[in-house]
């Protein structure tokens, strides 16, 4: 098919959002792409859809972090339904993690498999994490040159038999591979002797004692350590313990190639406002059960987070919003 040259349609807005900031302009779309920022009362000659003066142009949102269980585990999240939220909701661009489905995606034929399963399916564009497990570290050059943007491993049991997690061996293994081939390691960062020797239960705050802040530091600090001896560049999931920030942050400094990312739960919600708890504390409830490891923190965690150290992390770069992570393959390579 021969590309199309001339905008096919256009979008004016009294408040586009653009690298400078919100400004009045009529965005053109060439080929499903844009094209152009033109100015508000420019005529390009081709139907535009007009917002209301209230409306914001936004670009489009990409997260880097979902789980769409397609195949084998449809029920649970698969492409169409998961591409039809993310369009919803202003997002173009997910990124799928390599866990939950079957096969998980940890060799190339898997990777195969995922994108048959995809195919026709899907309203944003998608891309895919590989994943690093033991006995796999021989398959990720294979998936990297097959198109993997990185490789999620877990420090802890991931929650489905077929994901194991890498000990301390496997970690240095498959970060030294990672890093040969510029790719980005992300990690589920918990320890799983702290966890261990706490011990759990079936409420919510027996969960969330099973999940101290210490699990979380200890595992950053032996990935801070792998990162310093592979020069592998590693990324922290779903940070929610204030005590790792310092860590990160001398990382950072240190000019480790260390990113990592918290979510807005973590900064907005706290453990009080749950099933039981919430009754104790009488305070407002948002559920019987919130599915999330990391578990939800105390309010007094929660506002370290967010007042004093995550805030500040978040606006100066050091720590992302489940985005900003990933970088032209090109420029690793």
């Amino acid at each position: 098919m021969t590309p199309l040259t001339q905008p096919q349609w256009a979008v004016r807005a009294r408040q586009a959002v653009t690298p400078d900031g919100p400004v009045p302009g009529l965005v053109v779309i060439t080929d499903g792409k844009i094209s152009g920022l033109l100015p508000y009362d420019a005529d390009p000659g081709v139907p535009v859809v007009e917002l209301a003066p209230d409306e914001v142009l936004l670009p489009g949102l990409v997260d880097t972090h979902v789980h769409i269980n397609e195949p084998g585990r449809t029920d649970w999240e698969g492409f169409a339904t998961a591409t039809l939220a993310a369009a919803a909701g202003g997002v173009t661009t997910v990124v799928d993690m390599p866990l939950n489905c079957l096969p998980p995606t940890t060799d190339a034929a898997a990777l195969a498999a995922k994108r048959a399963a995809a195919r026709g399916q899907c309203q944003v564009d998608v891309g895919f994490w590989g994943g690093a497990v033991p006995g796999n570290a021989a398959a990720i050059r294979g998936l990297h040159d097959a198109g993997a943007l990185g490789f999620k491993c877990f420090l802890v049991d991931s929650g489905v038999p077929e994901f194991p997690p890498l000990d301390r061996a496997g970690l240095d293994r498959a970060a030294a591979r990672i890093a040969g081939l510029g790719s980005l390691l992300l990690v589920h960062a918990e320890d799983p002797a702290c966890i261990a020797a706490v011990g759990g239960g079936a409420d919510y705050a027996a969960f969330l004692r099973s999940r101290p802040a210490e699990a979380e530091t200890r595992a950053i600090t032996e990935v801070i350590e792998v990162a310093r001896r592979t020069g592998v560049r590693a990324h922290i999931l779903h940070v929610s313990a204030a005590a790792a920030l310092p860590l990160l942050a001398a990382a950072r400094d240190e000019g480790l190639a260390i990113t990592a990312e918290t979510c807005p739960h973590y900064l907005l919600l706290s453990a009080e406002e749950i099933g039981e708890e919430a009754a104790r504390q009488q305070q407002r409830r948002i559920g019987e059960i919130v599915a999330v490891d990391h578990p939800l923190q105390r309010a007094h965690a929660r506002a370290e987070m967010l007042a004093d150290r995550a805030s500040r992390q978040v606006d100066d770069g050091r720590i992302d919003l489940r985005d900003q992570i990933l970088r032209r393959r090109e420029s690793a390579e």
